[in-house]
């Protein structure tokens, strides 16, 4: 793929973004922090791309003309597709642009109404799916945790998260994100908090952790090192992006399950402005604990059912 594609799938991962008009300022704020930071990485001007985009000084038909293979144009859509997925709320604005998106990339509408139904059920997973490791003690019993089984839960989730992120599928990337959020969710229900969505959204954002953001950042990045391919596709293109990823995923799931683990057995007493500062330093002991790890990532990596991702999310 050359670089002309990339800039062109990365131009219509952006207006995916910012296609529904609902992200807020921080969101915004992080998708934009994302564009700089790619942008020190890669030989195209991402934060340019974010401007264009952003003030809408470019347009989806001349993004997709500059896609002239089927595969940059399917990968481009499928990315899209997940973009839109990333925070689990599909709006009717958001299915429109894909719709139009489909239309412009002369996309087949059967496999393409297969792969929106496929992202759709991995990003709304139901946050109680899968074995309740952590049920709640019957009314008006105390609260009883085990810490330490908690700190191997989490673990288990940036373990996976890590594997993931190593595989070239956009699903697999997407998987990450519900996986976070079942993750915070079993640490709030261990500490007696029955979670939904929108709280958990809410908390990683102020955290920094935006869903949309975070999958804009783990796509760009494997898009730029060239280990993308379509679903059901080989391993790898570049290693080194591909473990760069690796590493900021678990990292981040890491540290995410950690500072809720705080969080909530505070009996949510710690102010945001204290959980940041929280956060900021377990993402650096997450970075050590990766390394220490990082065999058993790839190991998951090499077990994961690429076609199963979303019976794998219900697993967990």
């Amino acid at each position: 793929m050359n670089e002309q594609e990339q800039k062109a799938i990365l131009t219509i991962c952006l207006m995916a973004a910012f296609s529904d008009g609902r992200k807020d300022d921080r969101e915004r704020e992080q998708i934009k922090g994302i564009a700089d930071s790619l942008n020190q990485e890669s030989k195209i001007d991402i934060a340019s791309l974010y401007q264009d985009v952003f003030l809408k000084r470019c347009t989806l038909d001349d993004a997709a003309a500059a896609l002239t293979t089927p595969e940059a144009r399917q990968l481009a859509y499928e990315m899209a597709v997940c973009v839109c997925d990333a925070d689990g709320v599909n709006s009717e604005v958001e299915a429109a642009f894909l719709e139009n998106l489909r239309f412009t990339l002369g996309l087949d509408d059967q496999a393409s109404r297969s792969f929106v139904t496929k992202a759709a059920d991995i990003a709304n997973m139901p946050l109680d799916s899968g074995t309740d490791a952590y049920p709640l003690p019957v009314s008006g019993a105390p609260v009883r945790i085990n810490a330490a089984d908690l700190d191997k839960m989490i673990l288990k989730y940036a373990t996976l998260n890590g594997a993931l992120e190593l595989l070239p599928q956009s699903l697999a990337s997407l998987a990450i994100l519900p996986l976070q959020m079942k993750m915070v969710y079993k640490v709030g229900k261990a500490y007696g908090y029955e979670l939904d969505r929108g709280h958990i959204k809410d908390f990683a954002v102020t955290l920094g952790v935006g869903l949309t953001s975070q999958y804009v950042e783990q796509m760009g990045r494997k898009l730029l090192g060239g280990i993308l391919k379509k679903a059901g596709g080989g391993l790898m293109g570049g290693l080194g992006s591909a473990a760069t990823g690796a590493a900021l995923s678990f990292t981040t799931t890491y540290a995410l399950g950690q500072v809720a683990k705080e969080y909530y057995a505070s009996g949510r007493t710690i102010g945001m402005s204290q959980l940041k500062q929280i956060f900021a330093s377990l993402l650096e002991q997450g970075k050590s604990m990766q390394s220490k790890h990082a065999g058993e990532i790839r190991q998951k990596a090499s077990t994961v059912d690429t076609k199963q991702i979303a019976v794998l999310i219900r697993g967990h």
